[in-house]
């Protein structure tokens, strides 16, 4: 094998330089590299993995960043970053100071978008591609390189019924692998999968029917058809649609087989694949797990118990109930919008609905939240996972806005547990009946107790707890920041100065309890 071509490309000019027969040559290289790093800095593994051709077909064939190219989410854009200057610094991706785990217009000119959460490339591209034909430029492509989950979303489909009624020079890329984080579903994966396998009459296309040049399905791992048919693409105005099959995980063979764990997979042996062991005997457990397996444990008592989730089951833990109760326990896809409002309609048949959707992701559903569940005063029990900074993901995934957000909502109750304890409690309460709709937000990664399946107490609704007495300053805490609190004031001289007030309930407040300060 020749030098190694990677080492020499700084930005997609120089790969535009290379030969057509030296990429198989670079794919390798940069499959491995990020391999490489991503084995020992963590990150998202298989996506990129699987777009690595698609990656270099793109930026050799197009003329970015003139030509804009706007991937979806972002989780599979880590060869597009190497690629485009930033292979030097890609050690440093999602630490502090260092490159963002996600598209980031602020970090480079070829992150056409910036984007974290999914389903909005199209509309993006198309906006882009609307706008150079209002400046007059009808030659400049605009590109949106969308996931078969992402594209389930309603917001996809709605890019996609606008843009099938202009001339807008946009082609939409469906990179499909069939899998987000979690398998895809829905009926429109079966279609999809239909799709691939020929079982769908040619006329029978609905992106077609959409008023879209459709091509495709081709591989998207043979580096070589891609190439050949964005070059012929790139002629055709209009509206364009390209079908790709890839493999989620391509090139590690652990990440081809079990393509769940490998979405991000913490840290592995970049050679074997094999994920380093975690010793994990005696200490607290994560809060998403505390979640999942006390809602299975109230599913098993209560059968009006419904858990729904928008593409997050085992990211949320709602796994384990839906493993043992599929019918209850329901993943609706990319939809958060749709997840809040199909819990308020189950919520109206008195089913009792457990609706976990990531803090961040909630954003999302704000007027279904207000509209469809508060306004109408349902008791939907929204279960808010990562709550809070949640690290190396950044700003796009931080679950920082909920309070400010819900708290002024009306009818909405709003709870923050101290531990693993009181989430397992409020759970347990809320299933019991409430009058109104509640939010439990819980923080991403583990609490402070080893012993946390302890009998259910029922929660007085409101009410803030005296967590300890003292004579010159209270300490007023929410959420699981006062387990800090805690172990703080056991390491501080003159401890009695202190007391500690646990306020779970950012709404309604324990007004009482504020009246003795």
């Amino acid at each position: 094998m020749s030098d190694n071509l990677l080492t020499h490309i700084q930005n997609p000019s120089e790969l535009r330089r290379l030969d057509e027969n030296q990429l198989p040559q670079l794919a390798q290289e940069l499959r491995d590299f990020i391999i490489d790093i991503v084995a020992t800095k963590e990150g998202h593994l298989g996506a990129s993995l699987g777009v690595v051709e698609l990656t270099i077909a793109l930026h050799y064939v197009f003329n970015t960043p003139e030509d804009v190219l706007v991937w979806d989410v972002g989780h599979q854009a880590y060869g597009h970053k190497i690629l485009t200057g930033r292979r030097e610094n890609f050690h440093t991706n999602r630490q502090l100071n260092g490159i963002s785990g996600f598209p980031k217009r602020s970090e480079s000119i070829y992150d056409a978008f910036g984007v974290g959460h999914s389903s909005t490339s199209i509309s993006a591209a198309l906006g882009m591609a609307i706008a150079s034909g209002l400046k007059g430029d009808f030659e400049r492509q605009h590109i949106a390189v969308i996931g078969d989950a992402s594209i389930a979303s309603g917001m996809a489909f709605e890019g996609l019924n606008h843009a099938g009624e202009t001339d807008a020079n946009l082609l939409v890329i469906l990179n499909d692998n069939a899998i987000g984080i979690d398998p895809s579903v829905g009926a429109l994966k079966k279609y999809l999968t239909s799709v691939k396998e020929g079982k769908n009459p040619k006329q029978n296309n609905m992106i077609k029917s959409l008023n879209f040049d459709y091509s495709g399905p081709i591989d998207g791992n043979d580096i070589f058809a891609v190439i050949k048919e964005l070059k012929r693409l790139q002629k055709v105005k209009g509206p364009k649609f390209l079908h790709v099959i890839t493999t989620k995980g391509k090139g590690l063979q652990q990440a081809e087989e079990n393509q769940v764990k490998y979405h991000a997979p913490g840290k592995f042996d970049a050679i074997t694949g094999e994920i380093h062991s975690k010793v994990e005997d005696n200490i607290p457990p994560k809060f998403q797990d505390v979640f999942g397996l006390t809602l299975l444990d109230l599913a098993r008592k209560n059968e009006k118990i419904i858990g729904i989730t928008p593409a997050m089951p085992t990211g949320s833990s709602l796994k384990f109930m839906m493993d043992e109760f599929p019918k209850r326990a329901i993943d609706v896809g990319i939809a958060e919008q749709h997840a809040v409002t199909l819990s308020a309609g189950m919520a109206t048949q008195g089913m009792i609905v457990f609706c976990n959707i990531y803090s961040t992701f909630l954003q999302r559903a704000y007027d279904q939240v207000i509209h469809d569940v508060a306004l109408q005063d349902l008791p939907v029990i929204f279960c808010l996972d990562r709550a809070g900074l949640v690290g190396e993901d950044g700003a796009t995934h931080h679950g920082v806005f909920d309070l400010a957000y819900l708290r002024c909502i009306p009818n909405m109750i709003i709870y923050a547990p101290i531990n693993e304890i009181s989430l397992r409690n409020i759970l347990y309460t809320a299933q019991l009946g409430l009058p109104h709709p509640i939010a439990i937000r819980y923080p991403r990664g583990r609490g402070s107790v080893v012993d946390w399946q302890q009998p259910y107490q029922k929660i007085e609704i409101g009410a803030a707890n005296c967590l300890k007495e003292g004579n010159r300053i209270a300490i007023l805490s929410n959420g699981t920041i006062g387990s800090t609190v805690i172990q703080a004031l056991k390491n501080i001289h003159k401890s009695n100065d202190f007391a500690h007030y646990d306020f779970p309930f950012v709404k309604p407040l324990d007004e009482k309890l504020f009246g003795h300060f």
